[in-house]
């Protein structure tokens, strides 16, 4: 009689213990813009982080492949998943699951973290970056244009013309090239702008540079950067170096980036995630930026498009591809 009272104890403090380890299991639906290398490795930094600090999750990973129609059909496929938490990848798929949160009613309570995104403001997706409202937050990876277009020109002194290829349909790309306008006629820069609205219109608006731009700058733009290959055949057929806002495209044939880590990234948007299961409002979670940048260069790339980095600069540089 004693045993079965021991084991009538035991069996109810297992049912107390069930809900605090089923708690530390969630399902996490994601809608990534396009794949590339940087945008890859925030997913792998995301899923690192959560399994990291113990969380088990299922994910059920979407990818839009650059078409915002597409965008828009997985964040109406993301509502009906019902998940525990979204997260948007770049800005078209985090404007995408926004609206659809918007719409449906049984989402208004899900919380929603954009990585990756450069603009959350004028992308409309917070309406305060220290209190974001509603279920929206995020990690946003706001490029320094004034940084990199000051890399530029100590690789090349001489640089009056720079070229810059931009998909003028993506919110942070229109942000970014706006910024960059600036900060050339700050400098004395005459900026010739080419827009690609699809990745196959990439090789065509790099071509329509040559002859007027000395070199030609890649915004992290979604569009434009999964099409880095065509940019690069057309960057060493004319002689224009390629230069680049993140350092995932170095290796690919740009001649230099100064960016962000963007499996780093990843990670500290998995640390807010981590926060978000533990029970913080996503309506008083800040949006946070990413603050460290390292210096990529590539020599060969540089060699095939007609420039040689100076010394100084090579002495700076946090990775050397040779």
């Amino acid at each position: 009689m004693k045993r079965l009272s021991i084991l009538a104890v035991l069996a109810i403090l297992a049912g107390l213990c069930a809900p605090a380890a089923w708690a530390r299991n969630y399902t996490v639906s994601v809608n990534q813009f396009v794949e590339h290398p940087a945008l890859d490795a925030v997913l792998r930094g995301v899923q690192d982080s959560l399994k990291e600090q113990g969380f088990e999750v299922a994910y059920h990973v979407h990818n839009a492949q650059a078409n915002m129609a597409t965008a828009n059909q997985i964040a109406q496929a993301i509502a009906g998943e019902k998940p525990d938490l979204v997260v948007a990848i770049a800005t078209p798929s985090a404007q995408a699951c926004a609206q659809i949160i918007k719409k449906a009613p049984h989402m208004a309570q899900v919380p929603l973290l954009f990585s990756a995104v450069t603009d959350p403001k004028g992308a409309g997706l917070v309406a305060d970056l220290q209190r974001p409202g509603a279920n929206i937050s995020g990690v946003s990876d706001m490029t320094p244009v004034d940084r990199h277009l000051e890399m530029m020109r100590e690789i090349l002194p001489g640089l009056t013309d720079l070229g810059v290829v931009y998909n003028s349909g993506e919110a942070n790309s229109k942000t970014l090239v706006n910024m960059l306008r600036e900060a050339c006629q700050a400098r004395g820069v005459t900026l010739h702008e080419a827009s690609a609205a699809k990745t196959a219109d990439v090789y065509q608006a790099t071509k329509s540079l040559a002859g007027r731009a000395q070199a030609v700058y890649v915004p992290t733009d979604n569009t434009v950067v999964s099409a880095l290959e065509s940019m690069v055949k057309v960057c060493e057929q004319n002689k224009m170096p390629l230069f680049a806002a993140d350092v995932d495209s170095v290796p690919r044939g740009a001649v230099a980036a100064l960016g962000f880590d963007y499996y780093l990234h990843g990670k500290q948007t998995g640390a807010m995630a981590g926060r978000i299961f533990g029970g913080a409002s996503v309506a008083e979670t800040p949006v946070e930026f990413q603050q460290g940048m390292s210096l990529h260069l590539n020599l060969p790339a540089a060699k095939a498009q007609g420039v040689d980095i100076p010394e100084a600069v090579r002495a700076k540089a946090d990775r050397i591809v040779e």
